[in-house]
């Protein structure tokens, strides 16, 4: 699994770090399993690590880079489709639409960017199949986290209620060069089939408020939005935010009256 010919220095800026670990990268691929007629997208491709294995299962491949030396150097192949660009700036919707199936995502994400890209993607969910991403492992520690404990957060329930969302792989900081500060995990996210219908605006804003103060009782801070919100239901506020289950969170979202 060789590298895109040629010597790249890492760019601090962009957050690069390359998965260098064959052992490792074939174990990766064989959990994203790509099959023919898929449409696939790599962000993030780098020297190539995942592309290349990629390839030799799947073409033909989108890739979204932002490094344009790198994007150069994967335009020279041929069998890649180089969109040389910051992922937040993607139009994954649009991506689909052009390609005409939904999207399979997949990536080694810059650590210093990633939540945001996952809640850009958000934005795109029902374009999606599934995403196969490698990420902070503390980072998929909180995705993953259930209620009840420190890694649950804003970014659980964000993300729990659009996704079902599993780690599957621990990477160890050796497996990179050069090898980041902190260890990296694989997550996969799974869209949800049927999705309540709400307002994903009026969820976050209520999550934010709820988490705001995690260390106190919510009516302490949630208690104090729902009222402004002119909410009179029945919700135990009595507790803090890490206790309430996502379907709690998105339950009370369908209940909050819409601002005037």
């Amino acid at each position: 699994m060789a590298r895109l010919s040629g010597q790249h220095i890492p760019r601090k800026r962009f957050g690069q770090h390359f998965l260098t670990d064959k052992a490792l990268i074939g174990a990766i691929v064989d959990l994203i399993d790509p099959q023919p007629g898929e449409t696939l997208v790599e962000i993030g491709p780098g020297l190539g690590a995942m592309t290349l294995p990629l390839l030799e299962r799947h073409k033909p491949l989108t890739v979204i880079e932002l490094d344009r030396d790198l994007a150069a150097r994967l335009r020279k192949r041929g069998d890649v489709e180089v969109i040389e660009s910051d992922v937040l700036k993607v139009d994954f919707h649009e991506l689909a639409v052009v390609k005409g199936a939904k999207l399979r995502v997949v990536g080694n994400l810059p650590y210093n960017i990633s939540t945001p890209i996952l809640f850009h993607l958000l934005d795109a969910v029902d374009d999606v199949v599934d995403q196969h991403f490698m990420l902070q492992k503390e980072v998929v520690d909180r995705m993953a986290a259930g209620p009840g404990g420190k890694d649950y957060g804003r970014l659980s329930v964000m993300l729990q209620w659009r996704y079902d969302i599993e780690s599957v792989l621990d990477v160890p900081p050796e497996a990179f060069d050069p090898p980041p500060r902190v260890d990296s995990a694989i997550v996969r996210m799974l869209p949800l089939k049927t999705p309540p219908a709400l307002d994903p605006a009026l969820l976050g804003a209520l999550v934010a408020s709820a988490f705001s103060q995690r260390r106190k009782l919510l009516r302490h801070s949630l208690g104090h939005w729902l009222a402004e919100r002119g909410y009179s239901g029945h919700f135990d506020l009595q507790r803090r935010a890490e206790e309430v289950p996502v379907d709690e969170f998105v339950a009370l979202a369908l209940e909050v009256p819409p601002q005037k």
